[in-house]
């Protein structure tokens, strides 16, 4: 049967457009989607939500077919000027109109039968390699405090800062980290990343990391045992006295950056750094296919826009383990 715009079971109370998205936010909470992306998806509804009511003087969807959905895509078209954000509000209504769907509430997504904007790729603004060497001489140094806290708490945030501008992890990839998910190999340690829709894949670290990680866990375990807390995740919850818990969300990442942008006046998010790392296998001659596959991305992304800016974005991640055992060298005299 196919969608003649009228809702199913006579269900056209006034008001009903907010109940039903609310069904449809509490399902994707369900599905285990993060904070931020219910969020974004109760601001797109809510950019819906405006039209509908200029529209009908009223929230409810009844008799709202395709003619009102080419007309919300004018109405986007004259609220954004961004591609992507017109796009991502059509995507967030397909979604929710497939939601719907299921319900049995319409027999069919109209929003299906117009197209989306197309997206949209900005062009790369990677940490400068200035700012990446800052911050990695900074947080070599506050790993070498006396203080507990202050040093195990320094050793995971360098580990974060390798895993992201050497593997290019997302923080969505670092949130769900396990100890297990390392092989820590002396010369050729690697990072598994595992999703549930497709087959795991395993990220080549340099061998400084082994060493790192070693003692970072080893320091990590005396903590927990002090606290008597027993996780599994590699990273943690922490205040600036104790570790709270295991495992660290996507936002305690970008607080994580945030604060260090503040006290080393730097330009740099976890998404910087990974597009310098991005750079950084392109100068290293990494295969096209295979850095898809670290980025976990499809088969069809481009890289050129990447390639276009090589000239003006020259990364060399050796100098990490240069600064490194440095600082090593001139600390061993004074123990």
């Amino acid at each position: 049967m196919g969608y003649n715009g009228n809702m199913k079971n006579q269900e056209t109370q006034e008001n009903l457009l907010p109940q039903l998205e609310g069904q449809f936010l509490g399902k994707l909470k369900l599905e285990g989607k993060s904070q931020n992306t219910l969020k974004n998806y109760k601001t797109d509804l809510e950019c819906f939500n405006q039209f509908v009511m200029k529209e009908k003087g009223r929230l409810d969807i009844d008799d709202f077919g395709l003619p009102h959905i080419l007309k919300y895509g004018e109405y986007l078209q004259h609220k954004y000027s961004s591609d992507n954000s017109r796009r991502r509000r059509v995507q967030a209504l397909r979604r929710f109109f497939d939601f719907l769907v299921e319900k049995e509430i319409v027999s069919q997504n109209p929003v299906r039968k117009i197209p989306t904007s197309p997206k949209f790729l900005d062009i790369p603004r990677p940490t400068p390699f200035i700012d990446i060497r800052t911050l990695w001489e900074y947080q070599i140094q506050e790993s070498q405090s006396d203080d507990p806290m202050t040093r195990v708490k320094s050793l995971r945030n360098q580990l974060i800062t390798l895993l992201i501008f050497t593997a290019g992890l997302k923080v969505s990839d670092l949130t769900k980290l396990k100890v297990h998910d390392f092989q820590l190999d002396k010369e050729k340690p690697r990072v598994i990343i595992k999703h549930p829709k497709k087959d795991s894949y395993s990220i080549p670290l340099p061998p400084l990391f082994t060493s790192l990680a070693n003692l970072y866990l080893q320091e990590l375990s005396a903590h927990k045992q002090r606290s008597k807390l027993n996780f599994e995740e590699v990273f943690f919850n922490a205040n600036a006295h104790r570790i709270l818990s295991g495992g660290l969300s996507a936002r305690g990442f970008e607080l994580i950056f945030e604060e260090y942008r503040k006290k080393l006046m730097i330009s740099l998010t976890p998404k910087s750094l990974r597009q310098s790392c991005i750079f950084n296998w392109l100068q290293k001659k990494v295969p096209d296919t295979t850095i898809r596959e670290w980025m976990g991305v499809a088969p069809s992304y481009d890289l050129k826009l990447y390639k276009d800016h090589m000239n003006q974005n020259l990364y060399r991640e050796e100098f990490l383990t240069d600064i490194y055992y440095h600082h090593q060298h001139k600390k061993r005299p004074n123990q």
